[in-house]
């Protein structure tokens, strides 16, 4: 994308993160397909959904979405991203995790979440439950992607796998219903898996301190190989900022 060009972003209602503002991963995921090149975004202030936000670029390798004179999210340009990401406990072991994952709406920070929302219904979010893994310091959780998710060749669009791969590292911080807000995603995707297709998701925290934690994620495909993985910053706000949805 070069820098005279603007684009316009626009989120639908059906992918909120927040009830208000569109999930972390999925915005990420459309920032980077307009850019076309490996980038790390970082989010700002919560991106509104049902309106035209302008993508454009500032100077050579950084990028920035604006709306009504606001700043919502930069991204600069990054090296493919490279992460060691941990074996596959496989898809049965992935279905009972998410039996434990975080699927009761009252223990649950945002319930209506695209990703990991309990209250959305099969079919309209994600549903992606990640949940511990017996003696293994990871999340995961099984996936069958809708085919409502996906493109004319049947593949999940690239921005699906982006917010397939955010939540399940908030659940990794393994902190329970305290609310994080994300700050930053990188993710890179070697395959588009099918829809239909039974994947597994791992999360697993990599390190940080205090407020600010960095986690892993990744997404198996049915035949076991890693398809596409991701490493998030995620913030704890303080209260202030919770309510204006900035980390």
């Amino acid at each position: 994308m070069a820098i005279a060009e603007v684009s316009v972003i626009q989120v639908g209602r059906r992918f909120c993160g927040p009830p208000e503002s569109a999930n972390g991963g999925y915005i990420c995921g459309l920032v980077a397909r307009q850019i076309e090149q490996p980038v790390t975004v970082r989010l700002l202030r919560a991106p509104p959904l049902e309106t035209a936000l302008e993508l454009h670029g500032t100077e050579p390798g950084l990028w920035a979405v604006d709306y009504a004179g606001l700043r919502y999210i930069e991204a600069r340009a990054t090296p493919p991203l490279v992460l060691a990401v941990p074996a596959s406990p496989g898809y049965l072991e992935a279905q009972e995790s998410s039996l434990h994952g975080p699927d009761d709406p009252r223990e649950h920070p945002c319930p209506g979440c695209f990703v990991c929302g309990p209250d959305r219904a099969p079919g309209d979010g994600l549903r992606i439950f990640a949940g511990p893994v017996p003696g293994r310091d990871v999340v995961a959780a099984a996936w069958t992607p809708d085919v409502s998710l996906a493109r004319g060749d049947g593949k999940v669009l690239p921005e699906i796998v982006s917010a397939a791969l955010d939540c399940p590292g908030f659940h990794a911080l393994r902190t329970g219903p305290r609310p994080w807000l994300l700050g930053e995603f990188a993710a890179h995707t070697d395959r588009l898996v099918h829809a239909d297709e039974r994947c597994v998701i791992v999360g697993w925290k990599i390190g940080g301190a205090g407020r600010k934690q960095t986690v892993g994620t990744a997404l198996f495909g049915e035949d076991g190989e890693v398809c596409a993985w991701a490493r998030g910053t995620w913030i704890e706000p303080r209260a202030k900022a919770l309510n204006e949805g900035m980390p």
